[in-house]
């Protein structure tokens, strides 16, 4: 996979937790709340944690 098309996944998936936390912001239904922001908080990290090891700041479990 090419820099372009980590960088392009990565950004993805932050907007995808946007989406989610935007979406869990207006739901009325609180689990279904917690739900979406417990989703948008595990891409986030996702995403975040694949920057990392793409940029050498951090390193893979084992």
């Amino acid at each position: 996979m090419s820099a372009d098309e980590v960088r392009g996944r990565i950004q993805q998936m932050r907007e995808k937790a946007q989406q989610l936390e935007d979406r869990a912001q207006h739901t009325r239904d609180p689990a279904e709340r917690d739900r979406l922001k417990e989703k948008a908080r595990k891409l986030q990290s996702r995403s975040e944690q694949e920057s990392g090891m793409r940029s050498g700041d951090i390193h893979p479990s084992l």
